[in-house]
């Protein structure tokens, strides 16, 4: 039996007037592979943002229910509780996120630093998770010489050197190739073997039909469906 790490109590989500999560409920065990999918726009990636505060900075966002974080409550949480809680979360965004002006090292390092870590512990973790990612010779590089792949993993490796326990992927694979898709979906995988707790929201039916994990399917903001495996015909984000 999996303890639940992550668990939404009637969710619900309002930007001013557009109701963007409907009464979403949900628990995530640990250690296992959750993806969210559905249609554009019904609420997948804010969702993803919600469960690490993410939408506290957008403007006229309105949260209503609870989202518990090892059973405590994100939203009573500030300060310094706060960001410890949010260190136990890593996050791939889709649009990658590095720094132009910083190497492959430096950019996975900066994530390091900024929670106060000191070089000894810098030294041996990055080049740790250069390797994990399949970069290792790729330290120097800055991600205008890297392809939209290894910036991608670059990105997971930055997420993964906190040691966070839960690693949330927002289409970790939207804009790439159909073959390094695959790649990154498999160190998806990888991932989770390493015992991370693995939150990913794509549009991939292989990770459907090939991986057979938990799927959670969202329309207008609600969970309509929640099974392990199966295929998934409809198009989808």
């Amino acid at each position: 039996m999996h303890a639940t790490k992550i668990k939404t109590e009637r969710l619900n989500l309002h930007y001013g007037t557009f109701h963007a999560l409907k009464d979403v409920s949900i628990s995530i065990p640990e250690n296992e592979i959750t993806a969210f999918i559905g249609p554009s726009g019904c609420g997948k990636s804010t969702l993803l943002k919600t469960l690490n505060r993410m939408n506290d900075l957008v403007e006229g966002c309105r949260i209503d229910g609870r989202v518990l974080l090892d059973g405590e409550d994100l939203a009573a949480l500030s300060g310094e509780a706060l960001r410890r809680a949010r260190r136990k979360m890593g996050v791939v965004f889709q649009d990658f996120r590095l720094f132009d002006n910083k190497t492959a090292y430096e950019n996975i390092a900066f994530a390091l630093r900024v929670t106060g870590e000191g070089k000894k512990l810098i030294q041996k973790r990055v080049p740790y998770f250069l390797n994990i990612v399949g970069l290792r010779n790729k330290a120097d590089s800055y991600p205008t010489e890297l392809s939209g792949g290894e910036k991608q993993r670059i990105a997971y490796a930055r997420a993964l050197v906190n040691n966070p326990y839960i690693v949330i992927a927002d289409e970790p694979a939207g804009n790439i190739d159909p073959e390094m898709s695959r790649e990154l979906l498999d160190m998806l995988v990888t991932i989770n073997g390493l015992g991370k707790t693995v939150i990913v929201v794509t549009h991939e039916k292989e990770l459907v039909d090939r991986y057979k994990k938990r799927v959670v399917t969202i329309e207008d903001g609600r969970i309509v469906s929640d099974r392990i495996g199966g295929s998934y015909d409809e198009e989808t984000e």
